[in-house]
């Protein structure tokens, strides 16, 4: 089983949810940037939801697929199309040997996840799938995929969906798609404006109150310099109230850090393991998703919440997730 890319698209990488265990040797965790949609599409295709999928941004790639398949794709809207039929996202899909599966340009969100039933099949590295780029290890030969690449996956077992299979095998169309889908696609909703939601952190109360409040009730905006290991906001200049030398300490997905030229900084997947910049709060991991769909130019506001806030709704997703599992391994006996 195989996929041959025959054009990579802007930024493509394999990602698992991370590499953890690390990060005092100085190796960050990298993963998948929206873990929702990667361990939803993994879910919907009978995958564990850590097995690595194929991160795309923006722009999409090409992808031949050598063998018949069963993918699933979720996250931002990139506009895919097999053979020229569009693909809808959030529901298990059987592509024919030979397609192709193409992508046009964003209609929403950032990054889409595809992942193929099987799973890709990379070396682990540090016990983990993941593509850290700025070192090159891990995932595909340690980068973004290129033209000519060939992605070998496990076999698409033949018990999992079975009437899909049926109609599958009854008709011409290069792909078939399940009409159910779970609803989560309302976690990302990417015509409501993004409020994402933030632990205070040692420093913030040592930003002046003004400084404060235009934090929580100002606009921030994605500066074009963002990427995977943080985006970058432009909206009101952040102080503190007296100039603060610190030494270098651990950071999280999630840390929001002041520089010195004010303007903050959501770290996000790939970013270093300490920083010695203020660091004003940690973002919800129930929000990380919704910061990772974030555009160049895109507009967002932020809110405080508490630790127990942020665990209360951490828990509450997961029990979510289990569930839904339990639904999937239901109706992929169907």
């Amino acid at each position: 089983m195989s996929i041959q890319v025959e054009a990579p698209g802007l930024l493509s990488t394999l990602q698992d949810l991370g590499r953890f265990g690390y990060q005092h040797l100085g190796v960050g965790s990298c993963g998948a940037m929206d873990p929702v949609s990667h361990r939803l599409a993994n879910l919907l295709v009978g995958n564990p939801q850590g097995a690595a999928t194929l991160e795309m941004t923006l722009a999409g790639p090409t992808l031949q697929f050598k063998t018949d398949a069963l993918i699933a794709l979720g996250g931002a809207d990139l506009n895919p199309d097999i053979e020229g039929e569009p693909v809808r996202l959030w529901r298990p899909t059987l592509v024919r040997g030979g397609a192709l599966l193409s992508f046009g340009g964003p209609a929403q969100g950032c990054r889409c996840y595809l992942a193929v039933a099987g799973g890709f099949r990379v070396p682990e590295v540090m016990r983990s799938a993941s593509t850290q780029l700025a070192a090159g290890f891990g995932g595909f030969q340690g980068r973004p995929l290129k033209r000519g690449d060939l992605l070998e996956t496990g076999p698409c077992p033949r018990q999992i969906y079975p009437a899909l299979q049926q109609r599958f095998a009854r008709g011409l169309q290069p792909a078939v798609a399940l009409d159910w889908f779970p609803p989560w696609y309302q976690e990302l909703d990417f015509l409501r404006p993004a409020r994402l939601r933030v632990i205070p952190g040692p420093q913030w109360p040592l930003l002046t109150e003004a400084s404060r409040r235009g934090f929580l009730e100002e606009n921030f905006q994605v500066g074009p310099n963002s990427d995977r290991m943080g985006l970058r906001l432009r909206g009101p200049r952040l102080a503190l109230e007296q100039p603060l030398e610190m030494i270098s300490s651990g950071v999280a997905t999630g840390t929001v850090q002041l520089p010195p030229d004010g303007s903050p900084i959501l770290l996000m997947a790939d970013r270093q393991t300490t920083g010695g910049y203020p660091r004003l709060g940690e973002l919800a991991s129930v929000d990380l998703a919704r910061a990772a769909q974030l555009r160049s130019t895109e507009t967002v506001r932020f809110a405080t919440i508490s630790l127990e806030a942020a665990q209360s709704l951490f828990l509450r997703r997961e029990a979510r997730f289990h569930a839904l599992e339990r639904i999937l391994a239901w109706r992929q006996t169907c």
